[in-house]
């Protein structure tokens, strides 16, 4: 087996996995009980695989767990090692040490965090997003705005919070992507509490949102709550949140055009290629559409002139000599 591991993803691109579990009891999940709590595995082994994956050609690594801000929580944060010197297992500290590793041809590969789960210490990766020592993106779980419901769902509840949060990390980073998911038709949620969401979500500004209609998982304890909402009334709320979620989305991205910015390359052909920004995660996120780009290869960094935008993607020309 290669030092790198088999992985299933493109060669340029690969998932980092930093734990296995979760502490919190989301009344809505069952990770739980099936993976148990949070186990962390060492800073050093995840930083191997790191180096071992940036040398077999890996551009770009995104951080997954279940709970990828509370990595460290179970070790109280003890000291590892990598390369010789002392590293805290601690996401801030591994995030700053993913970003600090080089590329066979000598530059830094993108660093993309997954499933951030908002605590207060993840304002200490802002300024690593703003120095352009990570991506500029942070995946965060809202789940919902609305402070009654995020108690059902035992999850932290106060929307202000959270508003001002997103306020104080644009004001760090302006360049900054926020992408969360969010469940409608909760059990007991009311039109005025998923019309608090459609506000939270109008003031909020995200760039990527998911939105899911509340479905029974067997074993979960939200499954016994009162008043579940009918599967018509849930599909008509999801329909009427995308649709906000699509005007914000086009609004945002049309301010993108006539900008020059770096893309990742994913598909090459006759036509031109496929790549994605810092702001696009792969299988989730939109696009970058280079109608010029029959000579790029795929795993190639390139700077690009976006010259057009819709709901989820952009279109761009590439620069000479960049």
């Amino acid at each position: 087996m290669p030092p790198q591991g088999v992985r299933l993803t493109p060669q340029h691109y690969a998932y980092l996995k930093i734990s296995e579990g979760c502490n919190h009891r989301c009344t809505f999940c069952i990770i739980p009980s099936l993976r148990g709590d949070l186990v962390s595995r060492p800073v050093g082994e995840v930083m191997q695989e790191a180096e071992n994956l940036v040398n077999a050609g890996v551009k770009e690594l995104l951080v997954i767990s279940q709970d990828t801000s509370a990595y460290g929580v179970d070790v109280k944060y003890r000291t590892g090692f990598w390369g010789g010197k002392p590293l805290k297992t601690r996401m801030t500290e591994l995030a700053a040490a993913l970003g600090s590793l080089r590329t066979p041809e000598g530059g830094n590969p993108w660093v993309r965090l997954h499933y951030v789960y908002p605590y207060p210490h993840v304002d200490e990766v802002i300024p690593l997003m703003a120095e352009g020592i990570i991506l500029p993106y942070l995946d965060v779980p809202f789940q919902h705005a609305n402070a009654r419901i995020l108690k059902l769902m035992k999850r932290p509840a106060s929307s202000e919070n959270v508003l001002a949060r997103i306020k104080a990390w644009r004001e760090m980073c302006p360049d900054i992507t926020l992408r969360s998911t969010f469940i409608v038709g909760f059990p007991g949620e009311t039109e005025e509490e998923f019309e608090e969401l459609l506000d939270f979500l109008e003031e909020a500004e995200l760039d990527r949102v998911g939105a899911f209609a509340y479905s029974p998982v067997e074993g979960a304890a939200a499954n016994d709550l009162p008043d579940h909402v009918p599967p018509e009334e849930q599909n008509e709320r999801l329909a009427r949140l995308m649709q906000l979620q699509e005007e914000i989305s086009m609004q945002k991205l049309s301010r993108k055009v006539g900008r020059e910015m770096k893309v990742l390359v994913e598909e090459v052909d006759e036509e031109g290629a496929i790549a994605r920004s810092a702001a696009d995660a792969p299988e989730v996120d939109g696009m970058v559409y280079i109608d010029d780009g029959q000579a790029l290869e795929v795993g190639q960094f390139v700077n690009v002139r976006i010259t057009d935008s819709d709901i989820h993607d952009l279109w761009g020309e590439v620069l000479p000599g960049k």
